[in-house]
Formats: C-alpha cells, structure tokens, sequence
C-alpha cells in the first residue's frame, strides 16, 4: 500500500446498504478538472453546495451537495471532494462508476486525463495519507478505527479523547522528557575530560525517577483503555447441572441458553458479549466437566477446556444444593486440579456457588454465593468480575488504547528500568544506559508512528473500513 500513495483515490464513504444519505470521497492532487466533469462548477472551499452530478452526457445521476477541501486543509492533506448524495446502493454505486469513468476522460483543454491514475481506495487509504501527510499520529489515526467500531458509549467516549490527540501529548510528554535526559547523558559521554559532572548536577537520577512515574500513570491509563477496547474473555465451567447456562442468561439479562434439569443439556459452547459499566465482557458457557460414554458430551466437553485454555477468567461454578456430597467434592477438586494445570497463574479463577435460594444454609467457602435463578449475588459478580479484569472507575483521563501500546509501554518500562541500574551503579555504566534510554524512545516513538516499519503501518490501515 505504501508504494501507490501518490495515486489519487475514490471511494464510498458510507456503509453498506439503505439510507437517507450516502458519500463518495476522492482525494488527491489537482481535482479541479474532476469537478468541473461532475459538477458543472467551481466550488467554493469548504462550502456545500446543491447541485446536479452529472454523467458524461450531462444528464443527472442524482441531486445532492458537493463539498470540496482544498489542500491542506482537508482530512487527507490532500486536495478532498465529497458527493453526497441519497443513500442507495445502486446509486452510489453510479456515483463512484462516474468518479472514474470522468478521471480518464480528455481534459477539454490540456487534452490529457481529467485525474490520470484514479483508482478506488484500499481499507483505511484515507486514515493513512491523513497519517502520512501529518494531520494525524499513528495513534490518532488507530482511534478512529476505534470510534467507529466503539461497542460502548465508555469506549466511544475514550476514543474521541484518543482521537483528540489526549493519549499522543502524553507519549510527547514523556519523549521529550527522555530526549531531554538522553541529551545530558551524551554530553558527558561527548566530554569525559570536563570537571563537571553533567548528570549529577542536573539531578539525572531524580529525572529518571520521575520519568518512571509519569511512565507509570501512562501505563494504568492505557491498560484501562485496553480493557475497554479489548474487553475479557470469561468462561464459566463446572460440573453438569450446575447452573451454569442460568448464570450465563442472567449476566446477559437475557434467555440465551437453553436450561434444563437435565443433565449435560450443554453439549456446545454458547458465547455472549456482555457490558458492566461500558467495559465488554465475552462470557462463554461450556458443557458440563465429566466423564461420559457419550460421543457428543465428549466433544463437547472437550470443547470446554478449549475455551477455558484460552480465557482471561474463569468463574469455577459449584451446585450449593450439592456440596456436601463427597463424590460431587471430589469430583470438583479434580477440576480445580485440570484447572491450574492447563491455565497460567496469572489467569484467575473466581469461586462461584450456584442455587442459594435452594440450599440458603450451606457453607459457600471462599468466594460468591449467588442464585442465578433469582439474581441473587449477581451484581456482586459483575463487581468482582470487573476487579478480577484489572478495571477501576472511569476517570475522564482514559483514552482508548490498543495491546500493542500497552506492550510498547512495558518495553518502555523496561528499558528505564534498566536504565535505572546503569545509571546507579558505582562506574556508571554511560554507554550501556545511552542505550537503554535510547530503545525506550524507540519504543514511545512506534506508538504514534514517528517512525516505524512499513508493514506495521499496513497492517493497521488494511484493518479499517473501505472510503475511511
């Protein structure tokens, strides 16, 4: 994608199907000629206008207002015309065809092409000349993929600030700082002769220290931010019977799963996206954990601890009602048994007890007792749901960002920290810490996209929406 960037480009701007207005967006160098094919006029600068759009015989192919952006003043940087017009397919579909059917046409004056190379624009083309043209960071650019496939107002919310630019001036706050201090550490490397001591007088080990702290409160910021975007995969798993496609419906607020007295009822993974407090959470009921005869069961159960290898969380249900008989007990230790076998310590396993409206005398133990019959306790599982993913309160500080910043942000972490010890030790080790400090600037600089590899830059544009 990056080789072609100097090509101009069309495409529908709007989604897919029925509406009351649709858009087709061109950007490129030198469009005047395009519209005067298609408008019959001049455009004023950024001022709607009503009009025809004409076909090549100068018939309409629909009514609706152009709206032209002249470079740089556009999204792209580059010169911008929108056509909006109503919102049907077939419509839009002329719309784009006359786009470039008029950029191949003879110029009445020049005689050569209206707009020679237009071509329709590949998923995220726009967002990335707006990245490469420098109206927006890499970061900035992500976030409005973001806000389009926002699930939540929470999310849509923290990408608008991401979009804003509020995630990008923390990154530049905490690069400058560090250019700052790399800068004291080559003077001395530069001028070893000098009697000054260039660290110590300007306090390097109290700048990297706070450089450190603000690096922290980035960090529980992005990691929120994550979350919202990312949302956690939770899996509920237990013996059969236990309850757990009631607890899945009465999460979901909805009959989701079918429910049964019987036995093994789940034979196959049902998966729901749930929201507690904008923060998504993708629940997973899986088939009863036994053994079985059953060819079915087998699979499915099998199926079951597919889904629990690869959870964020696992909510372990247990059946009150049954609890204090020795071979139910022995048969969950033996589950709890597979379970930390197969899952990471990091991956926590919360204590579920089903059915306390039926048994509101039996010993819980550690965890949450809760009826999913009644939603008794449900509301504290939501709760410690959310504590368990890592979320607190959304502050207004929150920008929504994605894995690979946060990731950015530990190698950054981890490099200073390295830094840190260089810089403490008796020789202080000045070469190796101009390095450390060096990797983690590298590391902020791949988040808004200072610099960075071509195909990182394609694979997050091919990820947008086409005309975006």
């Amino acid at each position: 994608m990056l080789a072609r960037t100097t090509d101009p480009i069309v495409a529908i701007a709007t989604a897919s199907g029925r509406g009351a207005v649709g858009i087709v967006r061109v950007s490129g160098a030198r469009l005047a000629p395009l519209i005067d094919a298609i408008c019959g006029r001049v455009l004023k600068p950024r001022e709607a206008t009503y009009l025809p759009f004409r076909d090549a015989h100068g018939e309409p192919v629909d009514h609706g207002l152009a709206v032209h952006f002249p470079s740089p003043n556009s999204f792209t940087g580059e010169d911008v015309l929108e056509l909006q017009a109503h919102g049907g397919a077939v419509v839009l579909q002329l719309l784009l065809a006359r786009c470039l059917e008029a950029a191949a046409e003879p110029d009445p004056v020049t005689g050569r092409a209206r707009l020679p190379g237009l071509r329709v624009a590949e998923p995220g083309e726009f967002s990335q000349r707006a990245f490469l043209n420098g109206k927006v960071d890499l970061a900035q650019a992500e976030a409005i993929a973001d806000l389009i496939d926002a699930s939540t107002e929470a999310a849509a919310r923290s990408a608008g600030r991401s979009l804003s630019g509020a995630f990008s001036r923390e990154i530049h706050t905490l690069r400058d700082a560090l250019i700052h201090l790399r800068m004291l550490v080559e003077a001395t490397l530069d001028f070893p002769e000098e009697e000054i001591d260039f660290l110590q007088k300007a306090d390097a080990t109290g700048q990297l220290a706070k450089l450190q702290s603000q690096l922290a409160a980035v960090q529980q910021r992005a990691k929120q931010g994550a979350l919202l975007r990312e949302g956690i995969k939770v899996v509920i798993a237990g013996q059969p019977n236990a309850g757990k496609s009631s607890l899945l419906n009465a999460l979901a607020g909805a009959e989701l799963a079918i429910v049964s007295a019987v036995a093994g009822t789940t034979r196959d993974v049902v998966s729901q996206t749930i929201q507690i407090h904008g923060v998504p959470l993708h629940v997973a009921d899986t088939a009863g954990l036994r053994e079985s005869s059953d060819e079915v069961e087998q699979i499915g159960v099998a199926r079951a601890w597919g889904q629990i290898e690869s959870a964020d969380a696992v909510l372990f249900l247990h059946d009150l009602t049954r609890a204090h008989l020795a071979d139910y007990a022995a048969a969950d230790a033996d589950i709890l048994a597979g379970l930390r076998q197969k899952l990471p310590a990091s991956v926590p396993v919360l204590d579920v007890w089903n059915k306390q409206d039926a048994a509101p005398d039996a010993h819980a133990g550690h965890g949450i007792a809760l009826s999913a019959k009644t939603g008794l306790g449900i509301e504290a599982l939501r709760e410690q749901l959310l504590a368990m993913a890592g979320w607190q309160a959304v502050p207004e500080g929150v920008y929504l960002a994605r894995a690979r910043h946060v990731q950015a942000l530990a190698r950054v972490e981890t490099h200073l920290a390295l830094a840190a010890s260089h810089l403490a030790a008796q020789a202080q080790l000045l070469d190796l810490l101009a390095e450390e400090l060096r990797l983690a600037q590298n590391a902020l600089n791949e988040i808004t996209g200072e610099f960075g590899a071509d195909d990182l830059l394609g694979v997050i544009f091919s990820r947008f929406c086409i005309g975006k």
